[in-house]
């Protein structure tokens, strides 16, 4: 939140960022939609889905003993939260507003932290899944130091 509120005081309506040799621009952008731009104007269903995350989240987080599931949740609890807020908080009003976009590096649609961390997050929970590691820290039954 701290990002998408410093970009829009000082960017919006006004300027672009060129950085990078003009390969990474800083310009506000407002997406409706989820990732990339998709499904705009349903903003409303994925507030809902935002909170539903949240909500799992927080409720698996009682049983969480990995590190490497906390980092993984709580970029995706973070990411999902910052995004939420704009949906609640930004115009034209509540569970109607866009989500502020800022980092473009022009081969694809223009995204921001939040962007950013569930992502990655989202990676994390694949990998670790894979490796079959639970966020109560055991491996197929056993308990994992290595969490």
């Amino acid at each position: 939140m701290a990002t998408k509120s410093l970009v829009v005081a000082e960017l919006e309506g006004r300027r672009t960022i060129e950085l990078l040799g003009g390969q990474l621009l800083i310009r506000v952008t407002r997406n409706s939609g989820a990732a990339f731009s998709f499904a705009e104007g349903y903003t409303l269903l994925f507030t809902l889905v935002a909170i539903g995350v949240i909500v799992v989240i927080v409720r698996i987080s009682r049983r969480l003993y990995s590190s490497a599931w906390a980092l993984s949740l709580g970029l995706l609890l973070g990411g999902a939260t910052g995004n939420l807020l704009d949906r609640l908080l930004r115009s034209p009003g509540p569970g109607r507003g866009a989500v502020v976009d800022f980092l473009d590096f022009q081969v694809w649609p223009s995204f921001n932290v939040a962007d950013s961390g569930i992502v990655v997050g989202g990676v994390l929970a694949v990998v670790l899944s894979f490796r079959g590691l639970e966020v109560d820290g055991t491996r197929g039954g056993r308990s994992s130091q290595a969490a």
